[in-house]
C-alpha cells in the first residue's frame, strides 16, 4: 500500500489492484477554529470526526448507488475509518462542484448586492477550480471548455448529475427534519468509457445543513442522520 496524496481531511493510498483506500483524518476545514466547508484551510480538530465522516459517507453512497447514481465506493471499514473504491481521474487537477439551494457563505460574500442572506436559491450550481494558491475561483462553462478541462456535453452531464445527487441527499435530510443550505461534490472519470462518477465523499465535512436555524456541527450531523 503506497500513499500517493495528503489532503486536508483525507490521505489517499494506491491498494495496486486498481483499487485504493482513502484514510479519514479527524480535521475538518474552516477558519480560526470555527468549522466552515467552504473553506480551503483546515481550522480545527474534532476528535471522531474522521468515523463520523466516514459512517454519512457510506450511508449516502449506498443510498445514491440504490438509486442510480454511479460512484467510487466499493466498502468502508469503520473502526478504521477507511473506505475502499474504484480508480478515477479528476478533472483538470480536480474541481468541486456546488449546490446551493439558500444564499450563504461565498454566494452571499460574492453576491449580497442583488441577494439577501439565506435567500431561497433553485439549485444553484457552481464548479470551482481546487487550486488553495488562487483561492479555488469559480469558472463557467466557456472556460472549462476552452482551457480542456471539461467538454460541453460532460458540463451539461456533471450539472444534471450534481442537482439530482443533491436532490436524493436534501430529501433524505428532510425526512429528519434538516434543511440542506448547500453541498460541495467532486467528480472524476472512470472505467473504459470514462462515465462520470461521485468521488470523494459526502459528509458533514463538506455541506451546510441546519435545524431549528442552527447550523449542525459534522458530529452533530452524523448522529441525527444515522439516529435509530
Amino acid at each position: 500500500m503506497r500513499q500517493v496524496y495528503t489532503g486536508k481531511t483525507k490521505d489517499v493510498y494506491d491498494l495496486g489492484d486498481g483499487r485504493y483506500l482513502l484514510k479519514f483524518k479527524d480535521e475538518v476545514t474552516g477558519v480560526d477554529g470555527v468549522f466552515d466547508p467552504g473553506a480551503n484551510t483546515v481550522g480545527l480538530t474534532m476528535e471522531g470526526a474522521g468515523r463520523a465522516g466516514l459512517r454519512l459517507t457510506k450511508f449516502f453512497f449506498e443510498m445514491l448507488q440504490e438509486n442510480g447514481i454511479p460512484t467510487h465506493y466499493l466498502d468502508a471499514d469503520i473502526e478504521n475509518a477507511a473506505m475502499t473504491v474504484k480508480a478515477a481521474t479528476v478533472f483538470g487537477r480536480g474541481l468541486e462542484v456546488i449546490c446551493r439551494y439558500r444564499a450563504v457563505g461565498s454566494f452571499y460574500r460574492r453576491y449580497g448586492a442583488y441577494v439577501e442572506e439565506g435567500q431561497t436559491l433553485d439549485a444553484f450550481v457552481e464548479i470551482t477550480l481546487k487550486d488553495d494558491e488562487r483561492g479555488d475561483p469559480p469558472i463557467s462553462e466557456d472556460a472549462l471548455e476552452m482551457l480542456g478541462i471539461l467538454s460541453r456535453s460532460e458540463y451539461r452531464a456533471l450539472k444534471d448529475l450534481t442537482r439530482r445527487t443533491g436532490r436524493l441527499v436534501k430529501d433524505a435530510l428532510a425526512r429528519r427534519g434538516i434543511e440542506l443550505y448547500d453541498i460541495k461534490f467532486e467528480f472524476g472519470r472512470a472505467g473504459e468509457n470514462q462515465e462520470i462518477i461521485l468521488i470523494d465523499e459526502i459528509s458533514g465535512g463538506n455541506m451546510r445543513a441546519y435545524k431549528d436555524g442552527r447550523q449542525l456541527q459534522p458530529l452533530e450531523l452524523e448522529k441525527l442522520v444515522l439516529a435509530e
